[in-house]
């Protein structure tokens, strides 16, 4: 299995990010994804500091999350993020909720704009995706999918598939790893409590401790080029119990 990584936007609200990655590295994480709330504002002295932290506990950031309007208007300093931290691969993650097209059109004319918005960071070697939430999974008015749109002008990214996301957006994530397992290249490893419970954590749970079939969902995932696993929960209230109950659970699978 490939070595499990962790979404440092998990641990926001448990800073200093300092003594996260001491506790990811204690437990036997290998690698961690990072967002723009880490990274975004800092300087090239900041960048190596955050490399040499990562560095000294064992940890890898293989891959990156990057917002569409910085992928866009700030190529050098994507660029130069990546590679000071290491990356491979960077995914663009989000649209928020006022930017989002209402039509098939519109999506397919945003998966165009993923498509040209790759290509400096593909030349330049690196992986490049688009990551999903619940809407891309829910229908338009014209009954069309924005995934479908996304990736129909987007021929040349890939998908960090965030399957716990289809799952809440009403998609079947086996029926969708066999129709886009071929763009699959990274995974959101998160799990979804069952119905009424967590409500304090708006109804994620930690992995195996929910109902999301991971045990079948690996081994369907491994025929995928998926080479970045990644342990997330979008609102634990307990870091430490998200770290280490997750790893255990993977570990079993």
């Amino acid at each position: 299995m490939t070595k499990l990584g962790f979404q440092i936007y998990s641990a926001r609200n448990f800073q200093p990010y300092s003594d996260v990655f001491v506790k990811l590295g204690k437990a036997g994480y290998a690698e961690v994804e990072g967002f723009g709330g880490i990274y975004a504002d800092l300087d090239e002295a900041g960048l190596k500091s955050l490399r040499a932290e990562l560095d000294k506990n064992g940890l890898v950031m293989a891959s990156g999350h990057f917002s569409p309007d910085f992928l866009d208007g700030q190529v050098q300093k994507s660029l130069t993020i990546a590679k000071t931290l290491g990356m491979d691969s960077i995914y663009a993650p989000h649209l928020a909720a006022d930017q989002r097209p209402t039509d098939a059109a519109g999506w397919l004319a945003f998966g165009k704009r993923l498509q040209e918005m790759s290509k400096p960071y593909k030349d330049a070697g690196f992986e490049f995706g688009w990551h999903n939430h619940d809407f891309e999974f829910i229908k338009q008015a014209d009954g069309s999918l924005p995934i479908e749109q996304i990736f129909e002008g987007a021929p040349d990214i890939s998908w960090e598939a965030d399957i716990a996301w289809v799952i809440r957006g009403g998609g079947d994530p086996f029926a969708w790893i066999e129709k886009l397992g071929s763009r699959i290249t990274s995974v959101h490893v998160k799990d979804i409590a069952a119905a009424g419970e967590n409500k304090d954590e708006d109804g994620w749970a930690d992995l195996g401790h929910g109902t999301v079939p991971w045990q079948k969902l690996l081994k369907v995932l491994t025929g995928t080029k998926a080479k970045h696993y990644v342990i997330e929960h979008d609102n634990p209230s307990d870091v430490d119990r998200l770290i280490t109950r997750s790893i255990a659970s993977f570990k079993t699978y």
